[in-house]
């Protein structure tokens, strides 16, 4: 069963010549001669003609000239935290989301989880349902009680029954997997997620 609730998404920055010159250590008037050259690629507003720049197009110009790219410029990995009691199932999650290049870190009970949000700050959550101490539903309304986590999607991999399934999407999941799954599936939803 796959279920589903979607949200927005952020768009590149256009940065001003100014705004270049302050991240490089540069006068504006040098941002405005790498534009005239063609170093950098800019566009134009109608009427004043001020240069805009793309944070993709400055990005590369960085790369370019080897220049250090600010920390809010850099492209970084997504982070999946996997909350599962069963180490052999966290592992094999692990296992297929690594191979797709994500970052990922174990959680074995919702209370090991709470405290990894905070350190390793994930994009994506998977969480199983069943768990001693804390289970899925009290990790999820726990989560989405929380202001610094709204941005955070959650999928549940659970093999609970379907009503289950429906009352954790009403409780915060943004889609649920159930048990046993094929690879494929796992990677098609969290992509899913990711372009959301």
């Amino acid at each position: 069963m796959k279920t589903e609730k979607t949200s927005g998404q952020v768009n590149s920055k256009i940065l001003t010549t100014g705004e270049v010159a302050k991240y490089c250590g540069v006068h504006f008037r040098t941002v405005i001669r790498w534009i005239e050259r063609g170093n950098i690629k800019a566009f134009k507003l109608p009427g004043r003609g001020d240069n805009r720049i793309e944070s993709s197009e400055f990005v590369k110009f960085l790369k370019q000239n080897d220049m250090p790219i600010p920390e809010e410029f850099q492209s970084r990995k997504k982070s999946i935290l996997i909350v599962d009691d069963e180490k052999e199932m966290a592992a094999a999650i692990q296992r297929i989301l690594k191979r797709a290049t994500y970052d990922t870190a174990i959680a074995q009970d919702g209370f090991q989880a709470g405290a990894m949000l905070n350190t390793f700050k994930p994009d994506l959550m998977t969480l199983d349902l069943s768990m001693p101490q804390m289970d899925g539903f009290a990790m999820l309304e726990f989560v989405r009680k929380q202001e610094e986590y709204k941005n955070l999607k959650i999928l549940v991999i659970s093999a609970l029954d379907d009503k289950k399934l429906v009352r954790a999407i009403d409780a915060g999941a943004d889609q649920c997997l159930t048990k046993p799954f094929k690879n494929k599936e796992l990677l098609n939803i969290v992509a899913e997620l990711f372009t959301t």
